[in-house]
């Protein structure tokens, strides 16, 4: 999988960009709040139709237009993409692929894998589950299309249920319709625990070796999967909740309440882990991403490295950049120091100003 091109125009603080990539490593570097990241951002929305900021598309279009266009030109397996996005201050985005528009912009999701890791995915083992359930459907999402279908089912009857919740409370006699939307959130759910639980194995069959060989044999790592509620249980405790339910009005139980932790021998590291421990297992996990990917998708992502090595220590650092291998990787840094004393590899080089950007 390469990035031959990227075209931007209104979009953050670009008017028009025109950049071409190299398929091995290419740094974007200059000063902070320049426009480095737009350029990552613009590639993982290509890839995921979302902003890895969760920024609204009208966040994103220049504050003076109306409208942004992303063109993302790509090789994947000998054939030549591209991806059209369009993105509208007060409408929702439109997708086109080879100038084919797409019924709904979720039916991208597979076509551009990406592995995005910024210094806010250091923080993603001691920050909040939510977090950890975000790493795993995004990455899901883009791996397995039945799994973008089951979780957007799931969300949508989440959604639906509580409306009804909050309904009730002017209009008790609702409660009849609740069996409905409750099996219906059963049958979604349980697929997605099924996926969930599945996916956590086929990581720990590939963290187990990158975190020992990181952490200098010293440690272990092995994810497990803590889901709220087990599937055979599940319409149970649903039907047990419902009064609990209907005071709190939301919904109590189910995946959206799942967690995953991270254990070195007996300490669960999201409590008891050191700073270095836990950034050390974030790296181990985006590691591993790169190679599920290759697995499942038996392609090599594009890998997006935002500003992160001033964030690792040099072991960490000489460990994530031997780790890239053959992958196309763009980089943004404030200066590129950091490469020429590793003495690694560099393709290409961009300097980024105040929306500019000189080859």
């Amino acid at each position: 999988m390469i990035i031959k091109s990227l075209e931007l125009m209104n979009f953050r603080n670009y008017e028009f960009l025109d950049l071409k990539f190299s398929e091995g490593t290419n740094i974007l570097y200059g000063d902070n709040a320049q426009g480095k990241t737009n350029v990552l951002e613009a590639i993982y929305l290509s890839a995921t139709t979302k902003s890895h900021k969760g920024s609204k598309d009208k966040d994103i279009v220049c504050f003076d237009k109306e409208e942004a266009h992303i063109r993302t030109y790509l090789a994947k397996e000998g054939i030549e993409y591209k991806i059209d996005m369009h993105l509208r201050k007060n409408k929702s985005k439109g997708v086109a692929v080879d100038g084919q528009k797409l019924k709904k912009a979720a039916d991208l999701l597979g076509l551009l894998n990406v592995v995005f890791f910024s210094p806010e995915d250091l923080s993603i083992i001691k920050n909040g589950p939510a977090e950890r359930r975000r790493f795993v459907d995004m990455e899901l999402c883009q791996l397995d299309n039945f799994y973008l279908y089951n979780l957007n089912h799931y969300n949508k009857i989440v959604n639906q249920r509580n409306k009804l919740l909050k309904d009730m409370y002017f209009n008790p006699q609702l409660k009849d319709t609740l069996n409905i939307w409750d099996s219906q959130l059963v049958s979604f759910g349980s697929k997605i625990i099924e996926r969930r639980r599945m996916f956590v194995g086929q990581l720990n069959e590939i963290i187990y070796g990158i975190h020992k060989k990181l952490s200098g044999d010293r440690e272990e790592l092995i994810i497990k999967y803590e889901p709220d509620v087990e599937i055979d249980d599940f319409e149970t405790i649903l039907k047990k909740n419902q009064e609990k339910d209907i005071k709190l009005k939301q919904t109590s139980v189910g995946p959206h309440r799942d967690d995953f932790s991270f254990m070195t021998g007996n300490i669960d590291i999201r409590k008891f882990g050191s700073q270095g421990q836990q950034r050390t297992a974030a790296l181990s996990l985006k590691l591993s991403e790169i190679e599920i990917v290759k697995k499942i998708t038996k392609d090599t992502p594009v890998l997006l490295l935002d500003d992160v090595l001033s964030e690792l220590d040099s072991n960490r650092q000489n460990y994530l950049l031997n780790s890239i291998g053959n992958i196309q990787t763009i980089i943004t840094c404030t200066g590129l120091d950091e490469f020429v004393n590793n003495r690694f590899e560099i393709n290409k080089v961009f300097k980024v100003v105040e929306g500019t950007i000189q080859e």
